[in-house]
């Protein structure tokens, strides 16, 4: 049973606790179906600005990814757009339950690639010497949301494994799973 503390769920939080683990967890099936949904915004933006060279719409559809991250990370994932439209999606099949700490790390990853993204977009709506950084950070995001969406590889959360064998992170108290089991915090 879980105690008093787990069973009051804050507003701000990113995971929940659930019966039987004694950490935060959040759905993978909803994680993937996020990653899905921003891949397809990223896809579009890529060849409005690749293919099209409007560039605006790589500033517009970071700016939301930035958004997405933001409310996802420092207020509560269940209120980030990609995360609720993929609900939409996923509610009927039955939660799979993954550690939420390294999911958040991973966010964190994709908030900072997001961001810079946004920036430098503004800096190309004047100068398309801009463009080059742009494109490789859109591509990196692209084969990240892929490698999510696809095959459930996680990167971000590999690299969260990574600083921690590196001793740059603290080891955290509970150690959640991954997915498929396939790593040992």
């Amino acid at each position: 049973m879980l105690n008093e503390k787990k069973n009051k769920m804050s507003i701000i939080s990113f995971g929940e606790y659930i019966e039987g683990k004694s950490f935060k967890v959040v759905n993978e099936r909803q994680m993937r179906g996020s990653a899905g949904i921003m891949f397809l915004l990223g896809i579009i933006a890529f060849i409005n600005a690749f293919i099209l060279q409007k560039y605006i719409v790589v500033t517009y559809i970071s700016g939301f990814l930035m958004l997405n991250f933001m409310i996802g990370i420092f207020i509560n994932l269940k209120f980030a757009p990609t995360f609720f439209i993929s609900y939409l999606f996923v509610r009927k099949q039955s939660p799979l339950p993954i550690g939420a700490i390294q999911k958040k790390f991973a966010w964190s990853l994709g908030l900072a690639l997001a961001t810079a993204i946004f920036s430098l977009s503004l800096f190309l709506l004047n100068d398309v010497s801009y463009f080059e950084p742009v494109c490789m950070l859109c591509l990196i995001c692209l084969i990240l949301l892929f490698l999510e969406t696809a095959m459930g590889i996680c990167v971000g959360c590999q690299f969260y494994y990574l600083a921690l064998k590196m001793k740059l992170i603290k080891e955290p108290e509970e150690k959640p799973n991954c997915m498929g089991d396939a790593c040992a915090v």
